[in-house]
């Protein structure tokens, strides 16, 4: 199912089971594109909830597309840019994203398993992506690491952000973000139609 756990310790066959779901990629990409559709089919909204979601929405589409424009994967270390204030900035939109939609629909267990979602998905995610890019970077990595938070964005380096090369092509053409955004629009409408 994923090569992500192969150098993990080994366990019992529930646990390689549980650790294969949640390393899963494709798993979760897959799963947060359907938990947007269901919270946004199923929505509820009202003025409040949708202004009170839609902000995040934006934003983390906003930074799924900046942060795509900067990283070659596996290739180099991308440190300018969003990643000069978090490490993981696609996986801080996606969380963005979800929440918002969660909250827009106006439905209490959207927030409820947009958590569990989150809870079972993304510790893993980050400790895999950043295994890999310790070893693929090693020291590079260990001080960037030790600088720049996980999923929270610090304003240590705000020029950081900033600095860089921003490439279109990789952001809009080699990392789909053009098929995300349509989602996430279409997603936004739909609640948007279902306000009284």
């Amino acid at each position: 199912m994923s090569h992500r756990t192969d150098d993990l310790a080994p366990g019992g066959a529930l646990t390689q089971l549980v650790r294969k779901l949640r390393y899963h990629e494709a798993s979760r990409q897959v799963l947060a594109v359907v938990l947007m559709l269901w919270f946004s089919v199923t929505a509820l909204p009202d003025d409040l909830v949708l202004m009170l979601g839609t902000p995040f929405i934006v934003a983390g589409a906003a930074l799924r597309l900046f942060a795509s424009g900067f990283i070659t994967k596996n290739r180099e270390l991308a440190t300018d840019g969003p990643y000069a204030i978090v490490r993981h900035p696609l996986y801080t939109g996606n969380i963005a994203i979800v929440s918002g939609f969660a909250v827009a629909s106006g439905q209490w267990w959207a927030v409820v398993i947009a958590l569990a979602f989150f809870w079972f998905y993304y510790p893993t995610a980050i400790e895999y992506e950043d295994r890999k890019l310790h070893n693929l970077f090693g020291d590079r990595w260990l001080k960037w690491a030790g600088d720049v938070p996980a999923l929270m964005p610090t304003f240590r380096n705000p020029r950081g952000a900033f600095a860089g090369g921003w490439s279109f092509r990789k952001s809009l053409l080699r990392n789909g973000e053009p098929l995300i955004a349509l989602i996430i629009a279409a997603c936004l409408f739909n609640i948007i139609r279902q306000l009284p």
